[in-house]
């Protein structure tokens, strides 16, 4: 998991990202069916805490924001969040998570800034109980492209997946697309754990 460019660390932490994740990323989250009240929640790539914020409001049992960011860390830890945990860890290697110990974990747009994306995705898989679910969002590679040679945030290449190659993914990996959206080049997913008979190998 790569960390953030200066500049997009700056964009990630600004007013319009807050608003966009509060008045559009959550609302389509919702109308895809996810709820948090009463779950095992894991974030991958919390950042500054402000997902987890609007999670919290939803009373899940207990919440977890990763990130390998020590500067995004130490904004969320001053979030007063009631039942949340921010830990410093890699989302390819997630050591200080059990498996089958969580039931929802959520990628609001980071998986691509991770080169090793798949092992990801699999270490999702192991986290979640079964018929636990995970929720992401995910910009098209060809989005992302444009977007580099626009602004130049520094997007590592092997991020730069198509959502077919992520939904192929999400597939192979064992899991069952419930719901899934796309809107300006973004798609958006809802998917459940099968049990590992349904893994393709």
């Amino acid at each position: 998991m790569t960390r953030l460019s200066d500049r997009e660390f700056q964009a990630m932490n600004s007013v319009p990202r807050r608003l966009l994740q509060r008045l559009y990323e959550f609302p389509r989250l919702r109308h895809m069916g996810v709820t948090f009240r009463g779950k095992d929640v894991l974030e991958i790539g919390c950042g500054s805490g402000y997902a987890a914020w609007l999670i919290a409001r939803d009373a899940p049992r207990s919440y977890l924001g990763v990130d390998v960011m020590p500067e995004q860390l130490k904004l969320a830890r001053l979030r007063p969040i009631p039942q949340a945990e921010f830990r410093l860890e890699d989302a390819t290697a997630l050591t200080s998570v059990a498996s089958s110990s969580t039931d929802l974990v959520v990628i609001f747009g980071i998986l691509h800034h991770i080169p090793e994306w798949r092992r990801a995705l699999a270490e999702c898989w192991r986290v979640l109980r079964p018929n636990g679910e995970v929720y992401l969002e995910e910009p098209d590679g060809s989005v992302l492209a444009w977007f580099e040679a626009t602004f130049h945030w520094g997007h590592p290449d092997q991020g730069r997946f198509l959502l077919r190659e992520l939904q192929a993914e999400l597939e192979r990996q064992g899991f069952q697309i419930l719901a899934q959206a796309r809107a300006f080049g973004f798609g958006f997913y809802r998917a459940r754990r099968l049990n590992a008979g349904a893994r393709a190998q």
